[in-house]
């Protein structure tokens, strides 16, 4: 059995947190720790609710000032370095966790903070409350992180603004309106690092959900000006291709060509248990006499709990056809059960995409 995402915190995890701890903090016990971290509700707790409770469990043996406490936790981060624990994953974000419950009092010891916590283990989370708190403060801040000599931190300049950042908690007025951000993002739009980049067509990709015309003047003023820039508009516009919008479409030379045909569109699992595959196939024909550029989706029509189908859209590939040919598609769609959607036994329909062109839906069973 794949082991959950949460049990990165493990017995061995904490003993080695608790031998550097020891190090730093004085009133530190390790028996004392472990017990309360391992409490009666522990292996209730998902993990984002483990981040939380190790911070807040940590905050128990830290100085009840935070600026000292700020103090301790950079000792700690230099001695986890020192140890050779190098710029880590997500299992020490309990730490931008602390700041994020007890820091948000203190605005200028917590930004010094992330601004060197980051360095090791991303602040995006905990960057929000501080936009909430205090907007002006912290856009001005994020602005001048955009032009920092280390991309991580640049990249929390970018990633911690988000307007619809996954699992962050929500501040409504970049949603409202994210002009404040654009500097952030015009100032990220070539960055050398991928990462930055990759953050910043999120951040635009977030925009276009909400503000469509924005992202679309942004793609339209950065298209061609290198092939990583190219890069970055194409996965910021990944919502707006999906959705079908012409404007998008175009910008990318994806048009609607009557040259092509679908045929031979078959379900070849009628009837498709939940935890296995559904299986389907098409061709696509170029009967004119040029070549043409196609962005080949399908939509899945999913059933929900009241009875009604929801559209969710899936890319096949980006593929030039040549005049003349024909392109044979066979492709599979997993219905095990993650935790991120809810299954429904009952009719699904399936449709096939062509830039943006939706063809005529086939059906199918979903079965227990």
């Amino acid at each position: 059995m794949a082991s959950l995402l949460k049990d990165i915190y493990s017995e061995k995890f904490f003993d080695q947190f608790s031998a550097i701890a020891t190090e730093v903090i004085p009133d530190f016990e390790k028996r004392e720790f472990k017990q309360l971290i391992f409490s009666r509700e522990w292996k209730k707790l998902e993990l984002k609710e483990r981040m939380r409770h190790c911070a807040s469990t940590l905050h128990y043996f830290m100085p009840k000032e935070f600026p000292e406490a700020a103090n301790i936790i950079q000792k700690l981060i230099t001695t986890l370095r020192q140890k050779g624990i190098v710029e880590s994953g997500i299992e020490y974000m309990f730490l931008p966790d602390y700041i994020e419950v007890y820091g948000v009092d203190h605005l200028s010891a917590s930004v010094k903070l992330m601004e060197f916590v980051t360095q090791f283990t991303s602040c995006e989370f905990a960057v929000r409350p501080f936009l909430l708190r205090y907007p002006e403060a912290m856009i001005r801040q994020m602005i001048a992180w955009s032009r920092h000599k280390n991309e991580r931190v640049r990249r929390l300049a970018s990633e911690g603004s988000r307007p619809r950042l996954p699992w962050a908690m929500g501040v409504p007025f970049l949603k409202k309106n994210p002009s404040t951000i654009l500097p952030i993002l015009e100032n990220l739009k070539n960055d050398p690092s991928e990462i930055v980049r990759r953050s910043v067509a999120n951040s635009l990709n977030d925009i276009s959900r909400d503000h469509p015309a924005i992202t679309l003047s942004m793609v339209k003023k950065w298209k061609g000006r290198s092939a990583e820039t190219d890069q970055l508009i194409k996965h910021a516009s990944r919502t707006l291709l999906k959705k079908g919008n012409t404007d998008a479409l175009t910008l990318f030379g994806l048009r609607h060509d009557k040259s092509i045909e679908i045929t031979s569109f078959k379900i070849l699992t009628p009837a498709v248990k939940i935890g296995q595959k559904l299986q389907f196939s098409f061709s696509l024909i170029n009967r004119g006499n040029k070549s043409i550029l196609l962005r080949i989706e399908y939509g899945l029509y999913y059933r929900k709990l009241n009875g009604q189908l929801s559209r969710k859209v899936f890319k096949i590939s980006d593929r030039t056809i040549e005049k003349n040919k024909t392109l044979a598609i066979e492709k599979t769609q997993s219905f095990r059960p993650i935790t991120t959607r809810k299954f429904y036994t009952g009719e699904h329909q399936l449709s096939i995409i062509i830039n943006g062109r939706e063809s005529g839906t086939k059906k199918f069973i979903l079965t227990s």
